[in-house]
């Protein structure tokens, strides 16, 4: 298989996402506007930071001029989960130069990791060619965000009121589309009704504190879950260990 062909397959496997995205991006330039901030501002923003969810709580909190501290703290633990996806992907990169592990962190996105790390899972790509898949992915992505953001910018200065469209619900059916294949287990599942209710709850709190809160939340209460579950089977374990050697010891 050709280089070309196996970055094709991270763009084949990302396609759905990206025709979710388009709105997405769309949005995103156009909310810009509506908030007073340059038209470069949006463009650079997406070029350079390349972060959709966090872009779009960034620029909120920038246009009701909310403390550096908030903006920074908030995008951050929106972004933790960039955490996680790169523990589980470091087994399939950690061997490829460190430039190219730089890039490819750079390109780390939600829609890049559920689209190809599947293909890893699956055995369609490998240790020594996912890479190239992985980065077809990310260029696609990349690609539609800034071109969308563009148009989005140009959109928002032509037509008035275009941020009151509803597009943002394709950021909500984008990100829903990404968790669905992961609720298997109860300690997901916990984690997305605690984030569900707490974000509703505490919808009032000053400077969109309440998604920062909703997220420390969800990740807790998921943590705990996971280690109160993992206990219980360490111990039902241990208690079957313990019944088994106990039927040995009769039979002798």
């Amino acid at each position: 298989m050709t280089r070309f062909n196996e970055m094709r397959l991270g763009v084949v496997a990302s396609i759905p996402m990206i025709v979710g995205g388009i709105p997405f991006g769309l949005l995103f330039g156009s909310l810009a506007s509506s908030y007073g901030l340059s038209p470069w501002f949006a463009i650079a923003m997406s070029s350079m930071v390349f972060a959709g969810s966090a872009q779009f709580v960034a620029i909120g909190l920038i246009s009701i001029d909310a403390p550096l501290w908030v903006i920074v703290s908030t995008t951050f633990i929106v972004n933790l989960r960039h955490l996680l996806y790169a523990a589980d992907l470091v087994k399939y990169v950690k061997q490829l130069p460190m430039r190219l592990r730089i890039l490819m962190g750079f390109g780390l996105i939600d829609e890049t990791y559920a689209a190809v790390r599947p293909l890893y899972g699956n055995g369609v790509i490998n240790t020594v060619t996912g890479h190239r898949a992985y980065i077809g992915s990310f260029l696609a992505f990349y690609v539609m965000w800034n071109v969308t953001t563009l148009l989005g910018v140009l959109s928002g200065e032509l037509i008035p009121g275009m941020s009151e469209w509803g597009l943002e619900f394709a950021m909500v059916a984008t990100f829903i589309s990404i968790i669905t294949p992961y609720l298997k287990a109860a300690p997901f599942w916990l984690a997305a009704v605690s984030a569900a209710l707490a974000s509703v709850v505490l919808v009032d709190l000053p400077n969109n504190l309440g998604l920062l809160v909703s997220a420390i939340i969800a990740v807790s209460v998921g943590y705990f879950a996971d280690l109160a579950l993992q206990r219980a089977k360490a111990s039902k374990d241990s208690a079957s260990r313990s019944t088994t050697s106990k039927d040995v010891e009769v039979e002798l």
